[in-house]
């Protein structure tokens, strides 16, 4: 069944939870409204001809109107869709079959996105290969589709593929795929981990700033290296360092591995704010 009646009851299972599996379409209606009586066969109509591809969730608006309010609903029919637990999409009124389908299509995942769903299953289920395989029909199904290269980047960095996964990162060129929270995370991780698998280990990158305070690929290497090891406050310590003797040293390299590390650790919380705090104090 591609459509149902949902309430309070239900709502929670048959909407937001089954909302992870696939695209909901919720159709806020009432009994004394004219363009509902137009809309709303026509949604079930589409349901059972997408067979599967989006749910039609019914509400009556005056039996539910909890969750009208919930979703803001001002007027009916009104019309959304709800992905992972959000909504992504939404319209008033009836229009026309043409454009319906049209609004559908838009929310309904494309193949390349459902082979993207289906290697993020196969990863979860340590099918490494599987998955970049099924990522690689995925890219040369919809090339333009830039969010397969980030999967395929985090999956080369859990296998320890630093390297591969940064040349995939970089080549993204959505700007609004760039500045998603995953990405910089991503990006920020394969950073820190290129750059502390140089092989020197935490004592001998210890001893030679022992030796020479001023060695600064030394305590860049060991900033790195405790970034790596979680040890991210010590690591970010190091990096000030570098900033405070020499801002110049690798075009700058302390500053912007700092914003690295910061990306890495959410870009937000306290520990965050304390040392970009204590960046800001060096750079004034």
């Amino acid at each position: 069944m591609f459509s149902q009646d949902v309430n309070q009851t239900n709502f929670e299972e048959q909407v937001m939870a089954a909302s992870f599996k696939q695209p909901v379409v919720i159709d806020f209606w009432a009994p004394w409204c004219a363009p509902c009586k137009v809309l709303k066969p026509l949604l079930e109509k589409l349901a059972e001809e997408y067979a599967g591809k989006f749910l039609l969730a019914k509400v009556n608006s005056d039996e539910n109107p909890d969750i009208s309010a919930q979703f803001a609903v001002r007027g009916i029919p009104a019309v959304k869709a709800v992905v992972n637990g959000k909504v992504v999409d939404e319209f008033t009124g009836a229009l026309p079959e043409g454009q319906v389908r049209a609004w559908l299509d838009k929310i309904i995942p494309s193949p390349a996105e459902e082979m993207r769903h289906a290697a993020q299953q196969r990863f979860a289920a340590d099918d490494v290969d599987g998955a970049l395989q099924q990522l690689a029909e995925a890219s040369a199904l919809d090339p333009s589709n830039e969010w397969v290269r980030v999967d395929s980047a985090e999956i080369l960095l859990a296998q320890g593929k630093a390297d591969e996964a940064l040349q995939l990162l970089e080549s993204v060129r959505d700007v609004t795929i760039q500045k998603d929270d995953r990405v910089l995370q991503l990006v920020a991780q394969a950073r820190v981990a290129e750059m502390a698998a140089g092989g020197e280990d935490e004592a001998s990158l210890s001893a030679a700033i022992v030796a020479n305070a001023n060695d600064l690929e030394a305590r860049l290497k060991l900033a790195n290296v405790l970034v790596a090891k979680n040890r991210a406050e010590e690591g970010m310590d190091q990096l000030l360092e570098i900033v405070r003797r020499d801002r110049s040293f690798r075009d700058d390299i302390g500053r912007k591995t700092l914003l690295d590390v910061f990306n890495l650790l959410g870009g937000s919380g306290e520990l965050v704010k304390d040392y970009r705090r204590k960046l800001a104090g060096l750079l004034n």
